[in-house]
């Protein structure tokens, strides 16, 4: 089984890398932000429950977005592994999901964290921004967004680093070459804590 999480700034191309590795990896690429619209759609208890704390304005609370997240986890087809993207984002989701896991007597594969410079997700989303008419996305706003995302990942990525599971990835360069560093980096965690590769990137032998 393999087990993964997903990191990395607003513009990192993180959403689009985690649907190519999990199509790679053949387990479903899970995203906290499709679990709560999906919720709230359907009107289940968890999604009025959640709506009730949106409408009014306030954040959701951990313990509502943890039962989302242990209710999508125990669907089928989640048998064979997950990726998670955008989940966890509090320390106590941290220990939600070790929680979870270790419920399932399972742990985590590997952490993924994409690394792009700022002043690059500055030029992309600005970029993004005039293609798209969004007038909100100003360079003051992203680089707040960003400062808020580097203080939210560095507690957990540390959390992580303890378990030798954490791999810190380049983000920068054409697509195709960011997902094949993100398939060596799963390989290569995965030789180094013991457990036998679920793929062997292309330039391996």
């Amino acid at each position: 089984m393999t087990r993964l999480l997903i990191m990395g700034p607003p513009g990192s191309g993180k959403g689009t890398q985690a649907v190519r590795i999990a199509d790679k990896m053949a387990i479903p690429a899970i995203s906290t932000g499709d679990i709560f619209r999906y919720n709230v759609k359907e009107l289940t208890e968890l999604g009025r429950e959640a709506k009730s704390y949106i409408d009014s304005g306030n954040f959701v609370p951990d313990d509502v977005t943890n039962r989302m997240v242990a209710d999508r986890l125990n669907q089928s087809d989640v048998a064979h592994g997950f990726l998670l993207d955008g989940y966890p984002r509090t320390s106590g989701q941290v220990e939600a999901l070790s929680e979870m896991l270790q419920n399932q007597g399972e742990i985590l594969t590997a952490v993924l964290v994409l690394e792009v410079p700022d002043e690059e997700i500055v030029e992309r989303l600005l970029a993004r921004a005039e293609t798209e008419g969004r007038s909100d996305d100003t360079e003051e706003v992203i680089k707040r967004r960003l400062e808020l995302y580097h203080q939210e990942t560095s507690d957990l990525i540390e959390a992580y680093l303890e378990l030798g599971i954490v791999g810190r990835v380049d983000g920068t360069g054409a697509i195709d070459d960011i997902t094949e560093r993100l398939l060596q980096t799963i390989y290569n965690i995965r030789a180094r804590t013991g457990t036998l590769p679920a793929v062997k990137p292309r330039n391996e032998k």
